[in-house]
């Protein structure tokens, strides 16, 4: 974990609700596609956890749905403005596992944390499938970001207004090796249920500290209760245990 002043370069909405910031910033605490930065944000006494849509050597992309607030502030914020982030926040996920042919799947503004992690598994030489699920197509964002890098790319919405009708599991190709999820906690107990092989998920969850001090965010495992800020938010799916 590192904490570090960040400027603003760009900040624009991407969809009425949804928001795309690029920083200029030390990104170096960032290891793991997944990760999530820390912002502080004035006369707000809690930090907003925000995950790391993609980053190189000096530069920082967050993608942030407005819901209230802090988010709402962040909204107003214009290029020059300077932030406080803690950064390299938890495990994020690892790619090794993958196989040849990993499938990811985001729902809302859990697709942003999947860009990063396309773009190394695509170094690698993998075929990537990606399954972006929204309500309705007004809410549809980085469908055509991921075709850029060289993803096969579906798209789901509950209500058929653009590609197949359903959830992301309607969209699950029958040949993945792998699969990699973020979203809300319906979406991934359903990603659960539906998936034949092993994978990952990002879990969604309020944060009070963001660095595993204050206990607030803590879940039941197979091997014990784990705090989605330091343990997660990535967890394998060997390790889950749902609530009834």
């Amino acid at each position: 974990m590192k904490q570090s002043l960040f400027q603003i370069l760009r900040n624009e909405a991407l969809t009425d609700t949804v928001w795309k910031m690029v920083l200029s910033g030390d990104t170096s605490a960032i290891t793991a596609p997944g990760q999530f930065v820390n912002i502080r944000l004035d006369g707000l006494f809690l930090r907003r956890p925000i995950s790391v849509c993609d980053h190189d050597e000096t530069t920082l992309t967050i993608v942030y749905k407005v819901v209230g607030k802090g988010t709402e502030q962040m909204s107003r914020m214009v290029p020059g403005q300077k932030l406080d982030l803690l950064t390299g926040l938890g495990n994020g996920y690892d790619p090794a596992p993958a196989g040849d042919r990993p499938v990811l799947l985001g729902g809302g503004v859990g697709v942003p944390p999947l860009y990063n992690l396309a773009k190394k598994l695509l170094a690698q030489g993998k075929a990537v499938t990606v399954v972006l699920g929204f309500n309705t197509h007004k809410e549809i964002f980085f469908e055509d970001a991921f075709r850029a890098l060289g993803c096969k790319v579906i798209v789901t919405t509950v209500d058929g207004s653009r590609g197949l009708k359903g959830f992301v599991t309607d969209g699950l190709p029958e040949d993945a090796t792998y699969f990699f999820a973020c979203g809300p906690e319906p979406m991934l107990k359903a990603v659960y249920r539906s998936t034949g092989t092993s994978g990952q998920m990002s879990f969604e969850e309020r944060m009070g500290c963001g660095f595993g001090a204050c206990m607030g965010c803590s879940c039941k495992t197979l091997t014990g209760y784990k705090r989605i800020c330091k343990d997660g938010p990535v967890m394998r799916k060997e390790e889950i245990l749902w609530e009834a």
